[in-house]
């Protein structure tokens, strides 16, 4: 027989993340409204309720312990959640669509879809649109969180808890060179400037260049496409970048090879409640 589920208060789970997410346990409470003591208070009972301890404790601070993390992520949708249904029925009370925010890679916003985004704008003027800009692990942790509604950035290695994607564009990754050498055996490439370690394009640029049999000496790392453009036009080395930004505004750089493809997603959060304006600018970026 399975155990009986702990009554858990929302209140309790956003105590959760406002403690995780503050400098310091003032602040947290200053962010949920209430004092540190009742903070202190609802978190001991949540404990209580969950029945594993939460905190470690530091002197006279708590600390998250790291078995506590499948805690925070359930609290974490739980509260993103939560806010999408109240939001929804605010406009269903005031029959408004309302706000959208929304986030996008560099390359989305100023590369695919500026138009649609200012096409959007006029057709809607109604629906507050919010654009974020930045690289998709940062979008994705905003989308988990609840602080924008959609994101479109590139397809995550693995899944996303409490996230679904869908496929929305595949964009061409070409080689970038100070001279004629891109166009050389791949052996003649490098070094490198690159997109920061860890971030989901850069491991798909490293595989693509494994597979070419280029070396991968990396001198320098940003995740703006315009930053990389420029050390390249300084000649401190080749880059990788998709084509729409490689051929952009700034300097000419000797294009080589499309040596691999990304796909681009529009994530969502799972379970949310209907938005039509995610749905309306969907279609518009479908369009």
């Amino acid at each position: 027989m399975p155990g009986t589920l702990p009554d858990l208060s929302i209140r309790q789970l956003e105590y959760l993340v406002a403690v995780v997410d503050s400098p310091n346990w003032a602040t947290a409470a200053a962010a949920v409204g209430v004092t540190p003591s009742a903070l202190s208070q609802g978190l001991a009972e949540l404990e209580r309720r969950v029945g594993v301890p939460l905190f470690d404790r530091v002197g006279r601070r708590r600390t998250l312990r790291p078995t506590a993390q499948e805690v925070l992520a359930h609290a974490r949708q739980v509260v993103a959640l939560t806010g999408d249904l109240a939001h929804w029925a605010d406009r269903t009370r005031r029959g408004s669509i309302g706000r959208l925010r929304v986030g996008m890679i560099d390359a989305a916003a100023v590369g695919h879809f500026p138009e649609v985004l200012r096409s959007f704008r006029r057709r809607h003027p109604a629906i507050g649109l919010h654009l974020s800009v930045a690289p998709s692990g940062a979008l994705l942790d905003e989308l988990t969180n609840g602080s924008i509604d959609m994101a479109v950035c590139v397809q995550p290695p693995l899944p996303v808890r409490g996230v679904e994607t869908a496929p929305l564009l595949t964009e061409d990754l070409a080689v970038y060179g100070p001279d004629e050498r891109v166009d050389g055996p791949a052996s003649d490439w490098g070094p490198w400037v690159m997109f920061p370690h860890g971030s989901h394009t850069r491991s798909v640029i490293e595989d693509g260049l494994e597979k070419a049999g280029a070396p991968l000496e990396i001198v320098a790392e940003s995740h703006q496409p315009d930053v990389l453009r420029a050390m390249v036009g300084l000649e401190l080395g080749f880059t990788v970048l998709p084509v729409v930004q490689g051929e952009g505004p700034g300097p000419i750089l000797a294009r080589g090879p499309i040596i691999a493809s990304r796909q681009l997603v529009l994530a969502t959060r799972t379970g949310a409640a209907v938005d039509p304006a995610v749905g309306l600018l969907e279609r518009a970026l479908r369009g």
